[in-house]
């Protein structure tokens, strides 16, 4: 599925945007389930709190790190900002069982976990993402 602007619409011709699975049961059926379960009541206010939960969280654990130039994101889009390469991080964080990518210039940890993230599983990352990043020398 994809959501657009009628302006955005209007630009695209028939034949712009194709995809091999597109329109599929499998596929529909997924994209209706993820449509029902966003529009739940409160799941998008849990989603704003584990967002908040995840940048206030990172912020404590991470302030007074000389590394760290900035916390930003919003909702659950979050990046840390470093002063030196974030690979390091990256690969610390993997080898505790939490995947994370680089962005910018690569020395960007960025976070996008799932929608549906828990509490406890903010505060497991928040944990080890702080761990991976004091041990920056």
């Amino acid at each position: 599925a994809i959501l657009m602007t009628e302006d955005v619409a209007s630009s695209i011709l028939p034949g712009d945007h194709g995809s091999t699975f597109a329109g599929g049961p499998l596929v529909t059926h997924a994209a209706i389930a993820v449509f029902d379960r966003v529009q739940e009541e409160d799941f998008l206010d849990a989603v704003e709190a584990r967002g908040h939960q995840l940048r206030d969280g990172l912020a404590e654990a991470l302030q007074g790190n000389a590394h760290v130039v900035a916390v930003r994101g919003l909702g659950l889009m979050v990046g840390i900002e470093l002063d030196q390469p974030a690979g390091p991080v990256m690969t610390a964080c993997r080898d505790d069982g939490l995947l994370v990518l680089t962005a910018g210039a690569g020395n960007v940890v960025r976070l996008l976990p799932p929608l549906i993230v828990k509490k406890e599983e903010v505060d497991s990352a928040v944990s080890t993402l702080a761990k991976a990043i004091s041990a920056l020398s």
